[in-house]
């Protein structure tokens, strides 16, 4: 068995990613068992620009997981090029975790728009309703939760209550479809999980 040892930045993942992953591994089946983790929270300000921040929450991770674990970042890229931080990122938790699995994913824009780009999906979940004859590019909207917001039955949206709704809902393959950004915790997943049993 290999545990996943995620970090997150928002209250709603930290139900929703460990659903999302629990749903990948019946999709995209791996090599052994793997096992999500509660995720680590974090501020996102203080874990990208205090080094001790980093260093703490990263190692926390590490020893959560174990040596055959998987350490997976999932962050935001609010305005950030999700390509240069994911790039950062990895760069800085490698160093401090050698030889160990490691990935660090960044959601453009944010967490919410895996959910647009599978909205048709989720017509009539939870009262949200994909805009009907729409074309969205689910990666552009820059307030993806407000996005969310304005198609939900009396405009209320609630990331710790819809998030793991969602991720429990969503076609995997529409995401995969529709976001770069999930194509790349796809790809990291079968890296990780699937294709290979060494090292990220």
């Amino acid at each position: 068995m290999i545990q996943i040892a995620t970090i997150v930045e928002g209250h709603g993942e930290v139900a929703a990613l460990p659903e999302l992953l629990r749903r990948m591994h019946a999709w995209r089946p791996a090599d052994q068992y793997a096992h999500p983790l509660r995720p680590i929270r974090v501020h996102r300000d203080r874990f990208l620009n205090r080094e001790d921040e980093f260093r703490k929450q990263l190692l926390l991770a590490a020893a959560k997981c174990g040596d055959q674990g998987w350490v997976l970042v999932l962050l935001d890229a609010d305005d950030d090029c999700p390509a240069t931080l994911a790039a950062d990122l990895y760069r800085r938790a490698e160093q401090l975790l050698p030889r160990r699995r490691i990935s660090v994913v960044i959601a453009n824009r944010e967490f919410e728009a895996w959910f647009i780009a599978a909205g048709r999906s989720l017509d009539g979940s939870r009262g949200f309703r994909y805009p009907e004859g729409a074309t969205v590019d689910a990666e552009s909207p820059r307030d993806a939760k407000g996005w969310i917001r304005r198609n939900m039955e009396g405009g209320t949206y609630s990331e710790v209550l819809d998030q793991p709704a969602f991720a429990a809902a969503i076609d995997m393959q529409q995401a995969f479809d529709n976001s770069r950004s999930f194509r790349k915790l796809c790809k990291e997943w079968d890296v990780n999980l699937v294709t290979s049993n060494e090292g990220g």
